[in-house]
């Protein structure tokens, strides 16, 4: 509510800036207009009776549109005063000189009000304005339905005007507040990226503790065998059970430490240099295709997208020998499908690869599709081979 409020303020604020800037120049050549009128229309204005209230009416014009101007901007007592000076010296000016242009400055004042009044206190002084003006037409003999017509007219400007400029504070509200909502979209895509980092490097820091933790126990054992017996058949197989966990470790802690390293992770606009080094790497052609627009993809689905081609493409240089490797983005109303395919002339298929990368495999990629609401569906082709993610936007 807090942030509709101050948007609200601004985008009122913004609009009668908008408002004052054109009503600026033309406030003072109206009311001019009106002052010039009263000079040259009966009574015209003197020092005596009727004549007398002309040249007071007037000069309170002038007083009032001198002191209007220069403090549009503001909604200070000062201005809001002057404003309603206009308008009660337009009504008195139709009463001495019906045949003046009272009703002009009658416009400039109802134009006045609208930008500093709220709406229910502008609308009761534009409803009291016109209703005077009528009643003080009809009193100085102008034809009722000449005076209603007028009347209806100034009640029909003033609600055009009062619901250009609310449509316009709505237009620069609902502005406001998409470029808040984008800006609140991408605190919370760094929000997730920072969260995903956190992530990794938990997962990093439990592979070492798990490998290394291994390593050391299959150390001590080697050690302890081969103080007690350098010939125990069992020291070779613990030595090389420990070179193992020591590799497989460091593999692991170098992919983590490799994502975290990059300072954006991973995401559909890096298969084209997969695509791109797979080839590179085996001599075959593979061959990326995007259709649909790319937008409204969180950090996980980005990543999870990529994971998936690059441990399907991983599969395909394991188990497989391909003539022709496809990948296939596709983004649709629904979400995002993404397809890794290979084919060989042979038209016997291979055997679907078996899981044997710790997690890393088809049921970590089936893990991280449901995580996110999705599915991976893996299964052999009369060609060759096919995986298929496809995860909600």
């Amino acid at each position: 509510m807090d942030l509709v409020d101050s948007s609200a303020l601004t985008a009122a604020k913004d609009k009668r800036r908008d408002v004052v800037r054109w009503l600026r120049p033309l406030v003072p050549l109206i009311l001019l207009i009106v002052v010039w009128t009263g000079f040259i229309t009966d009574p015209r204005p003197g020092l005596a009776g009727s004549s007398l209230a002309v040249s007071i009416t007037l000069g309170l014009l002038v007083l009032a549109g001198a002191v209007a101007v220069p403090t549009m901007e503001s909604k200070s007592q000062t201005h809001i005063g002057s404003v309603l000076l206009i308008l009660a010296a337009s009504i008195a000016l139709i009463w001495f000189q019906p045949d003046g242009a009272g009703v002009a400055g009658l416009f400039v004042g109802l134009s006045l009000l609208i930008p500093i009044l709220r709406q229910k206190f502008a609308a009761i002084i534009a409803t009291g304005v016109v209703i005077s003006f009528a009643v003080a037409a009809i009193a100085q003999g102008v034809p009722a339905v000449t005076a209603v017509l007028t009347a209806v007219t100034m009640g029909a400007f003033y609600g055009v005007l009062f619901l250009a400029v609310r449509l316009g504070e709505a237009v620069s509200l609902s502005q406001r507040l998409v470029a808040a909502l984008e800006h609140g979209r991408e605190v919370e895509a760094e929000v997730a990226r920072a969260a995903e980092r956190q992530r990794l490097a938990r997962e990093m820091h439990d592979v070492l503790a798990h490998s290394l933790s291994g390593l050391l126990l299959q150390l001590e054992g080697a050690r302890l065998l081969a103080v007690t017996d350098p010939a125990d058949p069992r020291l070779p197989a613990a030595i090389a059970k420990a070179h193992h966990l020591g590799r497989s470790g460091l593999a692991e802690a170098r992919k983590a430490i490799e994502t975290l390293r990059d300072d954006d992770l991973p995401g559909p606009e890096r298969l084209a240099g997969l695509a791109v080094q797979f080839e590179k790497d085996r001599g075959v052609p593979c061959h990326l295709a995007v259709t649909g627009t790319p937008a409204g993809l969180g950090s996980e689905t980005r990543l999870a997208i990529y994971r998936v081609a690059q441990e399907a493409l991983t599969n395909i240089t394991k188990y497989a020998c391909p003539d022709r490797v496809d990948l296939l983005l596709a983004y649709e109303a629904a979400g995002v499908r993404l397809t890794v395919e290979d084919s060989a002339i042979d038209p016997h298929p291979p055997d679907p690869p078996a899981d044997t990368s710790g997690g890393y495999g088809l049921t970590g990629m089936r893990e991280r599709a449901e995580l996110l609401g999705g599915t991976l569906t893996a299964a052999a082709t009369t060609r060759g081979f096919r995986v298929e993610l496809e995860v909600p936007r």
